[in-house]
């Protein structure tokens, strides 16, 4: 069964699809755009956090990453989420909480939040060791 831990932990949480934002995304729509008219979605907020960051604009992408951050939550809890346990990278879904968790962490190392920046890495390497590999 996936998601199965026989060790006892917990199990994966794969959040459900959102086609619809992450094909605009894929097609060039401007994540502001997608943001606006899909507020729920966290890969819509990353994308932003990620162009904010690259322009130098780190306290937009803080600003933006938590907005990711969040609502990516909200849709971990909805999908049985208790607070830890893997989200893995490899389930596409969950790769917009993920990246919004890590662009939380660069923003909140480059404005001197060293202790944030911290936790979103261990959260990052504790949800998916992958997406640490990726992304860190």
């Amino acid at each position: 069964m996936p998601g199965e831990d026989l060790l006892g932990g917990p199990p994966e949480t794969l959040l459900p699809d959102e086609p619809t934002p992450r094909e605009a995304l894929a097609t060039g729509v401007d994540p502001a755009t997608v943001a606006a008219s899909h507020p729920t979605s966290s890969l819509a907020w990353a994308e932003l956090a990620d162009r904010a960051f690259e322009a130098g604009d780190v306290v937009t992408s803080y600003a933006f990453a938590r907005t990711g951050y969040h609502r990516g939550l909200d849709q971990l809890r909805r999908a049985g989420w208790k607070g830890h346990g893997p989200i893995p990278w490899e389930h596409e879904p969950n790769r917009g909480f993920l990246r919004a968790l890590h662009a939380l962490g660069r923003a909140a190392e480059s404005i001197g939040e060293a202790e944030e920046a911290e936790r979103c890495a261990q959260f990052l390497r504790d949800s998916s060791p992958t997406a640490a590999g990726e992304l860190l």
